[in-house]
């Protein structure tokens, strides 16, 4: 139902978006001097990082060959369009070097998230 969240065209708009109020806000702030303004800046800006991060590690950190080689030992345990969902998910979350350090075998944090990633790619996600 809300699978559009993930999408890069949402990420962008929602890096627009920020950028837009940190403007309105930083021109509000030079004509009244409120402070208020100044809370509403550093939540944009923080909040524009938080939409930033899973962008950046999606398109930055992960190089072409390292994508491919993820999706082909991916694809010889399930089917393409499953790798296409896990790997997307994988990337969006951990950056390249990161992920080439984890012990994914004994890791707890990655092994909760792969079961959750599981779970949303075959459309069992659960809502409570």
């Amino acid at each position: 139902m809300f699978a559009f969240y993930e999408s890069d065209w949402f990420t962008i708009t929602l890096e627009i978006l920020f950028l837009l109020f940190i403007i309105y806000d930083t021109k509000r702030y030079f004509e009244t001097r409120k402070r208020e303004y100044l809370l509403n800046i550093v939540l944009a800006i923080g909040f524009f990082f938080w939409a930033l991060v899973p962008f950046y590690n999606k398109y930055y950190t992960w190089q072409d060959v390292s994508k491919a080689d993820l999706l082909v030992s991916c694809v010889k345990e399930y089917n393409q369009s499953h790798c296409d969902c896990l790997d997307d998910k994988i990337f969006k979350e951990y950056d390249f070097e990161t992920f080439k350090a984890l012990d994914r075998a004994k890791d707890e944090d990655y092994l909760e998230f792969m079961d959750e990633v599981d779970k949303a790619c075959r459309g069992e996600e659960d809502w409570f």
